[in-house]
């Protein structure tokens, strides 16, 4: 069941089950929640900004409710970690954007495990970043159906490769509207029961690739390349909002559907953001207020103003309440519902604390350590240039109080829970070790991010390993995923782990063109990947480590390999 404390805070501020606008209490709603990666505050024209267009948000806002200010995490993975668990990032595990740091521990409850314990259908649709292999991947954490990538940074978004529950697909177009079809596909399955679609879009994270219509049109208000992009791509995911919207209607399923829109942290760059201090990465006010609109027409009226703060980790326990979704028993919970705020029904609304790393929020204040610290007058003082602190030392020790206590609190939490590449699973007997989770030894990784390969690897003992265990013994095929030039041929590759060992050639060519998407902007490389087997190693249960080392390697160019696709054959 969720946790009492959060059941509790809404009675205490007058909850009563949710009614719709014309009395009695509707049935449970559907829920498509949308998330956008890297889009601002200020990246709303009804927020201010003159310079872009949403027409679809600015009236999916009108039409339900617009929270003044909604908080969440200054990065990504650490967001969505926390608004699928109802629970502080640190909490789940979760410490940082990639190589294991974005994996969220095995043991935490999902929104979707809720609803789909309820009885509702669920889909994810784009970009998790929140673990690859099981019991990380999306389709262990209560989605049925799985469409995306898992990683927290993809480099093109046309013409591309996602997954597809797990296995590789091809698509042809641009990824968010591509991911929209999918979405639109899954209401489409599931319009006679109650459904959960969770569409996490990539946009506007870089790189800034956006259909040149879009681009053109930014372009021609003479802003900077950067922030003509991102209010493109914003535009573009404004109008795939509105293919959503427009396909609950035609189904007239948008009476009971709740549509939720958020972003995952603030603005990716220096532009309009409502005078607000801090961007991306900041717990600056900037950093972590975002947009959020909920429409509900049979819950909420239309032009429901919430000046109450919230945060990402209150979107549990509210959905939890109004979809009936009271098991499996969550871990305690950060969050509270936020029911009350949305229905009319909080004649009191006690003042809360909102904690972020670093910071510590109420109605009034904002407490910070660390570099610009200090306390801040928010009303008063939105761009936080005045920092009060000698004027309210009572304040001061509260709020630090509270967040040295708190702090205290997540950092044992953080210690609990296990995070780390499992493989060997009845459910997925294959699992993914990519070169960003890799130890390397005489060949890097291209970048840091998930999507990420070894380069140009040549012999001379260069290796890459990565940490695993087997949760159940067995044989395992082990396959290189690589990319091999002409002169490569014969290259040898040794694979060790667990006592035992295989050696395999490559026997032939496959070296496609890296950068086949140059006719887009920004285009970046995209290799296409050969699965070779290096051969089947029996594993024990437990612990160990998979080394693949370069044995021998003709040629002058060297492997570029992705990593390795192991896969337990019984």
């Amino acid at each position: 069941m969720v946790a009492a404390g959060a059941g509790r805070l809404a009675r205490q501020a007058g909850a009563a089950s949710a009614a719709s606008p014309g009395g009695g209490k509707p049935p449970r709603p559907s829920v498509v929640l949308i998330l956008t990666d890297d889009q601002g505050w200020g990246d709303i024209r009804s927020h201010g900004n003159d310079k872009i267009d949403t027409p679809v948000l600015d009236k999916l806002a009108a039409d339900g409710a617009r929270f003044d200010r909604f908080f969440v995490s200054p990065l990504c993975a650490p967001t969505r970690a926390s608004l699928l668990t109802g629970r502080h990032f640190t909490r789940t595990g979760v410490s940082g954007v990639c190589g294991g740091a974005e994996v969220m521990a095995a043991e935490e409850v999902t929104v979707a495990q809720l609803l789909k314990h309820a009885g509702y259908a669920t889909g994810c649709f784009g970009k998790w970043h929140n673990g690859e292999c099981w019991p990380y991947h999306p389709n262990a954490r209560g989605f049925e159906e799985f469409y995306g990538f898992c990683g927290g940074h993809w480099d093109n978004y046309f013409d591309t490769t996602l997954e597809r529950n797990g296995k590789p697909e091809k698509m042809t177009g641009y990824i968010t509207d591509v991911i929209t079809d999918e979405a639109i596909r899954f209401i489409e399955a599931n319009r006679d029961r109650p459904f959960f679609c969770y569409v996490p879009y990539n946009a506007p994270h870089d790189p800034m690739q956006v259909p040149q219509r879009y681009r053109d049109k930014y372009a021609a208000r003479k802003l900077d390349a950067k922030t003509a992009a991102v209010y493109a791509m914003v535009e573009n995911v404004d109008d795939n909002v509105g293919r959503l919207l427009k396909k609950l209607d035609e189904l007239k399923l948008a009476d009971n559907t709740m549509v939720i829109f958020i972003t995952d942290n603030g603005a990716n760059g220096d532009r309009f953001n409502g005078g607000m201090a801090g961007a991306k990465g900041s717990n600056m006010e900037g950093g972590c207020r975002v947009p959020c609109f909920i429409r509900w027409p049979k819950g909420i009226k239309p032009g429901t103003q919430v000046a109450q703060i919230a945060a990402h980790t209150d979107i549990l326990p509210t959905l939890a309440e109004l979809c009936g979704a009271n098991e499996p028993r969550t871990l305690p919970l950060d969050g509270k519902s936020l029911v009350p705020l949305l229905t009319g029904a909080a004649a009191e609304w006690p003042d809360r604390m909102i904690f972020e790393r670093g910071a510590v929020r109420t109605q009034r204040w904002r407490f910070q350590t660390g570099g610009r610290g200090g306390l801040y007058d928010m009303p008063a003082d939105g761009g936080q240039k005045t920092n009060v602190a000698r004027d309210h030392p009572d304040v001061v020790k509260r709020l630090d109080e509270a967040y040295r206590q708190w702090q205290a609190a997540v950092t044992r939490d953080a210690a609990r829970g296990t995070r780390g590449i499992t493989v060997g699973h009845k459910e997925r007997p294959f699992a993914y070790l990519n070169a960003h989770r890799a130890r390397c030894k005489g060949v890097t990784p291209t970048v840091k991010w998930t999507s990420a390969w070894l380069a140009k690897w040549s012999a001379g003992g260069s290796l890459a390993e990565w940490q695993i265990e087997a949760v159940a013994p067995g044989q395992y095929i082990v396959e290189l995923l690589c990319a091999v030039p002409a002169d490569a041929v014969g290259a040898k590759f040794r694979v060790e782990a667990g006592g035992a060992s295989a050696e395999a050639a490559l026997s032939r060519a496959h070296y496609g063109d890296p950068l086949a998407g140059r006719k887009y902007p920004n285009a970046r490389p995209e290799m296409d990947w050969l699965a070779v087997p290096l051969g089947t190693l029996a594993l024990p249960k437990g612990g160990t480590t998979l080394r693949v080392t370069a044995v021998e390697v003709p040629g002058k160019q060297g492997i570029d390999a992705k990593g390795v696709l192991l896969t337990r054959k019984d």
